[in-house]
């Protein structure tokens, strides 16, 4: 019984427990360890052999991400719900934090327990894999069409400024979570419904249903349904609103310049002298200039989540039509590796924010009061600056020194 326990627990070890966030797979066998020489063909030893290094190390890089990703986001949250921070594209931004926070949190356990705890197939640990394979795709899944609605948002306010007023509102904003939070459950159902827990000697694992291993088909609907719904089609969505985006930005830019010349070249001397160049026009290019600001900071934010779940669903694609060797030995290999850009990307946009947000910045310092701080750290530079520099400070210090040597003469 003993042996066997043993043997149990290093094929439990070496089994497929991947969460590719919002997607988990957890089956009985050794999937990443298929060594099989006519199925190592699509990506060869090499990919196998970078999965089980890298697999050594993911616990702890995706528990120190997780663990930054929370504190972020809740400061997020803390940030973004205040009086002065509210308005449309804040609300969304509101959510995609809640979204991440939500996931990070759900998967602290996880990677906690397969990296440092005991590994025991109880009935208990199946339900909490089943139950994270799911909440985590649809936390994801959220966070993803949050994002796609946070570029169009953008776009309308950018191209169309007269229309947005009307159409990007509070009112609007508030409802344009409610698709991505109803769709998220349907696309969940998939896994749901193939996924059960089967005993052997009161061992436990989470595996396909009876049916979904009769019906391939489903199998591979389920991988387009993925790949295709949750990773194509919003990343190819992004990408075209972000050129646009960055086109309208740079007619608008040229529009602004020409504008201005305009209005520099009519100024008369006086007004130029008063109010400097552009006649008074300074608070406007401030507005301005906040607005590319904000606009750089979303490019930023969908930049990189392009560039994490582009290649997921590229592969889960690949794997939907060339097979179970595909996502056997292409797919599973680099799950842990886009599992942690995926956590990643959920964690450093509070970096983002106060990189490239003055109003985020300003915000900050004022609720957690570092003003005060900053005040002091001024005064403290100002006293040693006036200090080393004044010259009445300077002729007193020397005529004190003077002093002392007359004496000690």
């Amino acid at each position: 019984m003993g042996d066997e326990f043993g043997d149990y627990v290093s094929e439990f070890v070496n089994s497929t427990m991947t969460s590719l966030i919002n997607d988990t797979l957890v089956e009985n066998g050794p999937v990443v360890g298929a060594t099989d020489p006519a199925t190592l063909g699509y990506c060869g030893s090499g990919l196998k052999a970078f999965g089980d290094g890298y697999r050594g190390i993911h616990g702890y890089t995706s528990l120190v991400v997780c663990l930054f990703g929370c504190f972020a986001n809740i400061l997020n949250l803390i940030v973004l719900t205040r009086k002065e921070m509210i308005n449309p594209t804040n609300a969304i931004l509101t959510g995609l934090a809640l979204a991440d926070l939500l996931n990070m949190i759900e998967y602290m356990p996880y990677a906690v327990y397969m990296n440092y705890l005991t590994h025991r197939k109880t009935y208990g640990w199946a339900l909490f894999v089943l139950t994270h394979s799911n909440f985590s795709q649809v936390c994801h899944t959220i966070s993803i069409w949050l994002t796609v609605t946070l570029a169009v948002w953008r776009y309308i306010m950018v191209a169309m400024p007269l229309k947005s007023k009307t159409l990007c509102t509070m009112e609007r904003s508030n409802k344009s979570g409610t698709p991505a939070t109803t769709s998220a459950p349907v696309n969940a159902t998939s896994t749901a419904a193939g996924q059960n827990g089967g005993a052997a000697e009161d061992k436990y694992i989470v595996n396909l249903s009876d049916l979904a291993n009769d019906n391939p088909f489903l199998m591979t609907t389920n991988f387009w349904l993925y790949s295709v719904v949750i990773k194509i089609i919003p990343c190819i969505m992004l990408t075209v609103v972000s050129l646009r985006l960055i086109n309208s930005l740079m007619e608008a830019k040229k529009r602004k310049d020409k504008l201005l010349a305009k209005r520099t070249g009519a100024a008369n001397p006086a007004a130029r002298n008063n109010n400097g160049v552009g006649g008074g026009h300074e608070p406007r290019e401030q507005e301005s200039g906040g607005s590319d600001r904000t606009t750089r900071m979303l490019l930023a934010v969908l930049l990189l989540f392009l560039i994490t779940e582009f290649p997921q669903g590229l592969l889960g694609l690949l794997s939907g039509l060339l097979g179970d060797s595909f996502f056997k030995n292409c797919y599973i290999p680099l799950a842990d590796l886009m599992d942690f850009f995926a956590l990643l990307n959920s964690a450093i946009n509070f970096i983002l924010y106060c990189v490239m947000s003055k109003k985020f910045r300003e915000t900050f310092v004022q609720v957690f009061h570092l003003n005060r701080l900053l005040k002091l750290r001024k005064q403290h530079r100002g006293a040693n600056h006036h200090l080393i520099s004044s010259p009445t400070t300077t002729r007193q210090l020397l005529s004190s020194s003077d002093a002392k040597e007359q004496t000690a003469v």
